[in-house]
C-alpha cells in the first residue's frame, strides 16, 4: 500500500502522530536521518517551567540559537494559563521571525517580528516573570526595520543575543 509506505519512514509517537526528531542545524533546517544535529532538538512533550523557559531560551538566544529557543518558548505557550498564552505565543513568535531572517526569508521574518512585538507590547510594564516586553518589542521592531531597509545582513548577520527576555 502506498500510505504505508510513504509513513514508514516518518517519526511517529504512541498513538501514530507525526513527530520530526531528525537532527537539526542552527537555523532549524532539518538535516539527513543519522547527521549530527548542530544542537540537541526539543522534544514535542517538553514542559518548561516560565522561569526555566525563559532561562534556557536566553542560553540559545545567546548562543545563536533562535530557533531552538523559538521551540523552548512555544513548550511554555503550550502549557501557560491563559491569561500569559499571548505573552509566550509573541515570544514565540519574535524567536522564530529571528530565525526567518537568520534564513534568508527577510519578508516573512519582518512580519513575525512585528506581529511578536504587538503581541508582547500589550503586557506592558507589569508583565509576568519580569519579561522585559518593551525590550523585546523594541528589538523586534528595530530588527524588522533593518531588515526592511536592508541594513541587517540575512544569514549569519543576524545576532539573536540582541534580544533580552528579562530586564
Amino acid at each position: 500500500m502506498a500510505t504505508e509506505s510513504a509513513s514508514a519512514g516518518r517519526d511517529r509517537n504512541e498513538t501514530g502522530q507525526a513527530q520530526n526528531q531528525r537532527p537539526r542545524d542552527r537555523y532549524g533546517r532539518p538535516l539527513p536521518h543519522g547527521s549530527t544535529g548542530e544542537v540537541e532538538r526539543v522534544p514535542d512533550d517538553a514542559v518548561f517551567s516560565a522561569a526555566e523557559g525563559l532561562e534556557e531560551a536566553q542560553r540559545l538566544l545567546d548562543g545563536g540559537y533562535a530557533f531552538t529557543a523559538h521551540e523552548v518558548l512555544e513548550a511554555v505557550w503550550k502549557s501557560s494559563p491563559d491569561p500569559e498564552r499571548e505573552l509566550w505565543r509573541g515570544l514565540a513568535q519574535v524567536a522564530v521571525g529571528v530565525t526567518h531572517a537568520q534564513r534568508g526569508n527577510t519578508v516573512g521574518a519582518a512580519r513575525l517580528l512585528r506581529r511578536g512585538a504587538e503581541r508582547v507590547q500589550e503586557f506592558g510594564p507589569d508583565a509576568p516573570h519580569g519579561v522585559d516586553v518593551a525590550g523585546v518589542a523594541a528589538f523586534a521592531r528595530g530588527l524588522a526595520d533593518d531588515l526592511d531597509t536592508g541594513r541587517a545582513c540575512r544569514g549569519d548577520g543576524i545576532e539573536p543575543s540582541g534580544m533580552r527576555l528579562l530586564g
